[in-house]
């Protein structure tokens, strides 16, 4: 009987280092690793030489950095999408376009199984697996995590020295990470108490700490066109050079960081340090010229949806026929999302500092505090009353039972 053959969602990290031996010392198995490369650039040559050495047969690796972006990134950016008022969901959408190479990359080689590394207290397991499930449903799942005697990241640790594979961390420095071009995360150690400040010096990688920002204010200019950015400061960039560009220029602003304790979808409160620079500036200046644009009772019936569609996607329901549906409603309000938007940058801070567009909505006019001709104050009391009716009406029955003071 062949053995079967099973692809695993592959780093080169410590979770990922170990399950590769773990899978051939527990199934009867071929392991073929596969990397999805989402922005960051990996050292391929050294990422498939130690997923070999460690016992894969095969390692992928996928650049998707541009799919991640046009297709997953500009989606969540134009819906709003911010989790808890905080997090701009890095790792959340990054999961669901890496689950869905895999998916490819297994049915091409005959895989019956994916494995993942992903621990069964956290979010990722849902997202990978409800992927899977959404293209793949007849494929087996394999998580390691909820099954194994390893109880912490300490002991897988000794479980990789034991058999010589050699691992990025160390039980002094065992900070939980995942990076993509649009963030860094970091968990664990000194962070799971909320009392701790986060020691950024240490952890920062993508970005300076405001306090070593630079003295000077930096202005940012960015271009939209139906909700997507599309040039910096007069220069057009592809996506991928785009967000790259502006991870310098809010990283040494000291633009970017989320501080969260956060409440996952299995239950329990965690906390994470989130460093999104450029993703940071993206979603102010989408934010500034949303404003200027769409009528008001679009955007705050937007502003619901951007709730929903954060929750959808943090909760790895990428594929769910919700937020297909919610993608048909916000390109709707993005036609008009287009335009020139300024900002200030100044150690940590992001300050607009001007909106134009061609369907700009202010009229100076009607707002102005001077004189008009377009705008008969007299009518606001007509407005009012009919407006407030229901209130006056109730207040009048409160009045007749003695229930208004």
């Amino acid at each position: 009987m062949a053995k079967e053959k099973i692809l695993l969602a592959y780093s080169g990290g410590l979770d990922t280092s170990i399950i590769i031996p773990w899978l051939l010392e527990n199934y009867d198995c071929e392991v073929i690793a596969m990397a999805g490369e989402v922005g960051i650039d990996l050292d391929h040559e050294a990422l498939r030489a130690k997923a070999l050495k460690c016992g894969a047969t095969k390692c992928y690796i996928e650049d998707i950095s541009e799919e991640f972006i046009t297709d997953y990134i500009y989606p969540t950016l134009k819906a709003g999408a911010v989790y808890e008022g905080k997090y701009l969901l890095g790792t959340s959408f990054a999961r669901p376009i890496i689950a869905k190479r895999m998916v490819e990359i297994a049915r091409k080689e005959g895989c019956t199984s994916i494995a993942h590394g992903c621990t069964g207290k956290g979010n990722d397991q849902v997202r990978f697996e409800l992927t899977i499930k959404a293209l793949a449903p007849e494929m087996k799942i394999i998580a390691p995590w909820r099954i194994w005697e390893i109880k912490s990241r300490d002991e897988e640790i000794d479980y990789a020295n034991e058999r010589g594979i050699p691992v990025p961390v160390t039980k002094e420095n065992n900070y939980s990470m995942d990076k993509n071009l649009w963030h860094l995360s970091h968990e664990g150690m000194d962070l799971e108490d909320p009392a701790n400040e986060p020691q950024y010096d240490k952890i920062l990688e993508m970005m300076v700490s405001p306090e070593k920002a630079p003295d000077q204010a930096e202005y940012v200019e960015l271009d939209f066109e139906a909700g997507i950015p599309a040039k910096v400061n007069g220069e057009a960039l592809a996506p991928v050079d785009m967000l790259k560009k502006l991870n310098e220029i809010a990283g040494r602003n000291g633009v970017g960081i989320a501080d969260m304790v956060e409440n996952r979808l299995v239950g329990m409160k965690s906390r994470g340090v989130y460093e999104t620079p450029g993703g940071t500036i993206m979603y102010a200046a989408h934010r500034e010229l949303e404003l200027l644009c769409l009528e008001r009772d679009t955007m705050h019936y937007k502003d619901l949806v951007s709730h929903k569609y954060a929750e959808l996607v943090y909760f790895g329901q990428w594929f769910h026929p919700l937020r297909e549906a919610l993608d048909a409603f916000v390109n709707e309000t993005q036609k008009t999302v287009t335009g020139k938007v300024k900002l200030k940058l100044y150690k940590g801070n992001v300050l607009p500092a001007g909106t134009t567009s061609p369907f700009s909505l202010y009229e100076e006019e009607l707002s102005t505090f001077g004189e008009d001709v377009v705008y008969d104050q007299a009518d606001a009391g007509g407005f009012i009353n009919c407006f407030g009716l229901p209130m006056k009406v109730v207040a009048q029955m409160k009045k007749r039972n003695g229930l208004l003071d």
